[in-house]
């Protein structure tokens, strides 16, 4: 089981989702997943609302929190962390290289501080100073996060911003290939023998036309979730009231499907397959 007691600076560290019904939500992914929860706690930083931790086997894996008033339709979202050593100084750094402050800095004692930026082009992320909560206690198991990945009109621009902002270095994950892994120095993470080298912390890919609606994918960052059946968790979502954003499909080692829950946040689930 990939067990983690301690996340580095500029390595990803924690995964949440954000309802307009969180206890709703709860329910979903419980039923989903086979999560259990945490009594509610107040919102990180003060914000209205209630924060339920997700555990497997005691761990926590994820985290279900209330969706502030937008003054707006609300719009349920994943949202990835990603370890600092200084909040403050990390919305420095985003700002001085192109980024912007949507949230924050904001205390969540004593979980930790925390504070939700934007990339260039208008992925949203977080940033995390730990104090008592370092991160996922258990990832890369069915039930928990597998990765996030970032997709954006402008790879170039984000690889040079999260390489100023992390020191993560962009290249491609095969000559040619669209798709760019994001790789931090001394980092070592993921399990021995996995496919893909153990410094990864992230995944990027440039957005395209969407075929369904003529239109373009926004900028954003995608919570990937691992599962052992895809077909499964794809018919349950729909059962569920939620809806399938991509079907079922397969890839070299794993078989991915995109998927829409019940209160409209996407998130995507892979089941790792066996190589013949």
């Amino acid at each position: 089981m990939s067990k983690r007691d301690e996340y580095a600076a500029g390595v990803p560290c924690w995964v949440e989702t954000l309802q307009p019904d969180a206890r709703a939500a709860t329910a979903f992914y419980g039923s989903l997943l086979g999560w259990e929860f945490s009594e509610p706690g107040p919102m990180p930083g003060g914000l209205p609302g209630e924060y339920f931790v997700a555990r497997i086997d005691g761990c926590a894996v994820a985290g279900i929190g209330t969706l502030p008033d937008p003054g707006g339709p609300p719009t349920p979202v994943w949202n990835t962390y990603v370890c600092v050593d200084r909040a403050d100084a990390a919305v420095g750094r985003a700002r001085d290289a192109g980024g912007s402050l949507l949230v924050g800095p904001l205390d969540a004692s004593p979980a930790g501080r925390f504070a939700v930026l934007a990339d260039p082009a208008g992925a949203a992320f977080s940033v995390w100073e730990a104090g008592d909560r370092l991160g996922a206690e258990i990832v890369n198991e069915p039930g928990s996060w597998l990765m996030s990945s970032l997709h954006t009109p402008d790879p170039v621009g984000a690889a040079a911003f999260y390489g100023a902002l992390f020191g993560w270095r962009a290249e491609p994950i095969a000559p040619g290939a669209a798709v760019t892994l994001f790789r931090l120095a001394d980092y070592v993470g993921g399990e021995p023998g996995q496919a893909i080298p153990r410094d990864v912390v992230g995944v990027m890919a440039p957005t395209a036309g969407d075929e369904r609606t003529g239109g373009e994918i926004p900028p954003h960052w995608n919570v990937n979730l691992r599962v052992e059946d895809v077909d499964r968790v794809a018919a349950h979502t729909a059962e569920r009231g939620g809806g399938i954003l991509m079907a079922p499909t397969d890839a070299p080692g794993f078989r991915n499907a995109v998927l829409r829950d019940p209160q409209g946040a996407a998130f995507s689930v892979s089941e790792l397959v066996a190589s013949a």
